[in-house]
């Protein structure tokens, strides 16, 4: 912001020097100054033109001043043209209103060298940058596959928002994974004036497979040299960026710089800042060839349409095969390629100034690009060790990066003054959903909150597993907030099997999240669980939407509903999946009932059979669950039955019935009405039971409660008697609503004395 002012500090003091330079010089010569409102004359000589002190020399000396003057004057005329023009300068495509955005790309110049940069125009970097309409979309093209990078454009993208006064069309050139991932995120998100566009990096794949690249990036990072033909034909220019960018400005100064480009510049690029391309990093090191120090590839303006006229594809192509000719592959996979290129043809390129893409490694000159940190506009963690590369600022850099990191995202949903945005249907019936509310009723919040969509980011650690051929594999489903992350490793260890878990975090907490995970070797340890962020948002815990997106995605036929508050005994995910074959539920409506016991000891010498469950049972160290404050939710599973059971067995619903049961991943989703403490598993048993669900508890299957401080929520439902009073409304409502969608057969819900 600081640089942003003094820059336009500048432009102020250029213009004032162009308006007023003649126009003082004028008065000063014609007509005179005022003193106490009364005209002073500034020389004897200028008052009496007709006196006799008004001598030859004298007369010849206003002449040469009134040249100069005109000169000047003339001077300035050219300048406020090319400045008018400049200015009139606008995209050909995507405008909006006429209200226009005027900002200033910092320069270090006065105003003389303001004057040297709209005569050179290239070779500045303090010239005025033109406007900028307010309402013109800004887009960007960025390369993002798998789960790692998925994390990163999210900050990226925050970065981008936090500074942006525009609407903005991201191109996404994703595989299926971060597809997914992403696709999710900005459609819970519904940040408006945004529009994401994705292209299927797999197709991609075939245009630049046959290029060996030893980058760490793989095959994605080739693809930048095919975005001519990958984005729309339409589409005439394009900011393209790494996934590994902070942006500490307006992106609208970078998308501005395509007004300075000349002839046939079509590449905007930053110049490489370490001597990679200079090829004297050790001895027999042999760089692609490079102009000079070459240029980075990490920022990149795109003027698409001339690009094409070029054939930038044959361009690119033909210099590739020449130089694998030689080199036999690439080290930094597209920027290789880029520089190549430029070598052979120097006139491709502007050359942005480095605060465009200040690029921390190692083994960059970074520190040289810039005076003070608060100048900058592009941060490059520009190596595989990121944020721990060497720097003087690099604490300033980092906690910058952090800020975004951990930034609520939810706050960046605001709108753009006077930019309509597209239409978007999930957000208009999200607003007529809400205005069909009755503001006044006592159970507003509750109501509002089974509407409210909360940003959510799908597998936000690395997820890889294939279920078995069988078809018998079931994933674990549970849902967790901080307060429970400690069960994580112990549920780990008692299930080998793979989980999906819902996490119910703010972004600060979910970066805490990642620490603990990548500081766990349990839990790096296992690829086959699957951690969705939904992110906080609203005053209840959506207890029931967090199950809804954890089964959602699953991998597997079956899924064990869970708690993350319950240790399943060991073995039980084989023996789940010899059930699912023993009971046939491919084929059947069953709901299998894992019996629920508990502890109130902390420290528990888990049992390891079910005789052993027994004898503590019998000793008192071990109790049915909820046996002493909520009988009913697991009565029905008959427990006295249980002890002696052999065979698997049917029991009959009950009102308040609350089991935690394996079923196929089709089976009916949690009610959403339902928040925070009370009724959630309840009501999704009595949907089970309607649609005629067999409930049929496993004979040697069992979970155990480990005890832990109450959640907020029970504590508020305890305290606060409107909390339970719209608990029971929504109850009401409920079994109502299961009585219209499912007729005669419902009405038993309605008369089931419910005491909860």
């Amino acid at each position: 912001m600081l640089g942003i002012c003094r820059g336009r500090r500048k432009f102020l003091a250029a213009s004032l020097t162009i308006l007023f330079v003649p126009a003082i010089t004028w008065i000063y010569l014609f007509a005179g100054s005022f003193e106490d409102g009364k005209p002073v004359s500034l020389s004897p000589l200028e008052s009496q033109p007709h006196s006799p002190r008004y001598t030859v020399s004298s007369q010849r000396e206003r002449e040469s001043l009134e040249v100069r003057v005109r000169e000047v004057e003339e001077e300035n005329r050219v300048l406020r043209k090319q400045l008018s023009l400049v200015q009139s300068r606008g995209p050909a495509h995507h405008r909006g209103n006429h209200s226009k955005t005027y900002s200033m790309e910092e320069g270090t110049g006065d105003s003389e060298s303001l004057r040297a940069g709209i005569v050179a125009g290239n070779s500045s970097e303090c010239g005025q940058r033109p406007a900028v309409e307010k309402c013109e979309t800004i887009h960007v093209a960025i390369v993002c596959a798998g789960y790692n990078a998925s994390r990163d454009v999210v900050t990226l993208v925050k970065s981008v928002l936090f500074h942006r006064r525009n609407p903005l069309h991201f191109h996404l050139i994703a595989d299926a994974i971060a597809k997914q991932i992403l696709a999710t995120l900005f459609q819970t998100w519904m940040v408006p004036a945004v529009r994401i566009d994705f292209y299927d990096a797999d197709e991609l794949k075939s245009e630049v497979s046959w290029i060996p690249n030893k980058h760490y990036s793989g095959i994605y990072g080739l693809m930048k040299l095919v975005l001519t033909k990958t984005l729309p034909s339409n589409l005439e220019r394009v900011i393209v960026l790494d996934t590994d960018i902070t942006f500490a400005t307006d992106i609208a100064e970078l998308w501005a710089v395509f007004h300075k480009f000349k002839g046939q510049q079509v590449l905007g690029l930053v110049e490489n800042q370490s001597d990679w391309y200079l090829g004297n990093l050790w001895k027999n090191h042999r760089p692609w060839p490079a102009l000079g120090r070459g240029y980075n590839t990490g920022v990149i303006l795109l003027l698409l349409d001339k690009l094409r006229k070029m054939k930038w594809e044959q361009m690119w192509r033909l210099t590739a095969e020449r130089e694998l000719m030689s080199m036999l592959s690439t080290s930094l996979a597209d920027q290789d390629i880029f520089n190549a290129v430029i070598k052979q043809n120097p006139f491709l390129v502007y050359q942005l100034p480095c605060f465009w893409n200040v690029q921390l490694s190692d083994h960059t000159r970074s520190e040289q690009c810039y005076r003070d940190v608060s100048d900058l506009k592009v941060i490059h963690w520009n190596s595989p060790k990121k944020l721990r590369v060497k720097n003087k600022h690099v604490e300033f850099f980092r906690n910058l990066y952090l800020t975004f990191l951990e930034y609520d995202g939810n706050l960046l949903r605001r709108e753009l003054f006077g930019c309509p945005s597209e239409a978007d249907v999930n957000s208009e019936n999200l607003q007529k959903q809400l205005s069909e509310l009755d503001e006044d009723d006592l159970c507003y919040e509750f109501r509002r909150e089974r509407f409210t969509v909360h940003r959510t980011h799908l597998y936000f650690l690395h997820y890889e597993y294939e279920p078995a051929s069988d078809n018998t594999d079931v994933t674990l489903v549970a849902q967790l907030s901080m307060d429970r992350l400690q069960m994580l490793e112990a549920i780990c260890k008692h299930w080998e099997g793979p989980i999906s878990l819902a996490l119910y975090l703010s972004d600060a907490e979910a970066q805490q999240f990642l620490r603990y995970a990548q500081g766990s070797e349990v839990l790096m340890s296992r690829h086959n669980v699957g951690y969705h962020i939904v992110y906080k948002e609203g005053q209840f815990y959506p207890v029931n939407l967090l199950r809804n997106v954890a089964m959602k995605h699953i991998s597997t036929p079956y899924m064990f509903l869970s708690d993350i508050d319950f240790l399943p005994m060991y073995g039980l995910y084989e023996y789940l999946r010899k059930s699912v074959i023993q009971l046939d539920l491919a084929n059947t409506k069953k709901a299998l009932i894992v019996p629920a016991f508990e502890t109130l000891r902390y420290r528990l010498s888990f049992p390891k059979s079910k005789a052993e469950l027994l004898s503590m049972l019998d000793m008192g160290t071990l109790f049915t669950f909820r046996y002493h404050v909520w009988t009913k939710g697991h009565a029905p599973t008959n427990f006295a039955k249980w002890r002696t059971a052999t065979t698997p067995y049917h029991v009959e619903w009950e009102a308040d019935f609350e089991p935690y049961v394996v079923v196929r991943k089709d089976c009916p989703e949690y009610d959403r009405r339902f928040v925070g403490f009370g009724w959630n598993k309840v009501a999704h048993i009595m949907e089970l039971d309607a649609q005629e669900y067999e409930f049929t508890v496993l004979p040697n299957a069992y979970m155990i409660h480990m005890p832990h401080a109450p959640s907020f929520d029970i504590t508020k439902f305890r305290s606060n008697k409107q909390y339970r009073i719209c608990l029971k409304t929504l109850k009401e409502e409920f079994q109502q609503d299961m009585s219209r969608h499912y007729g005669f057969a419902a009405l038993k819900y309605l008369t089931a004395e419910n005491n909860s």
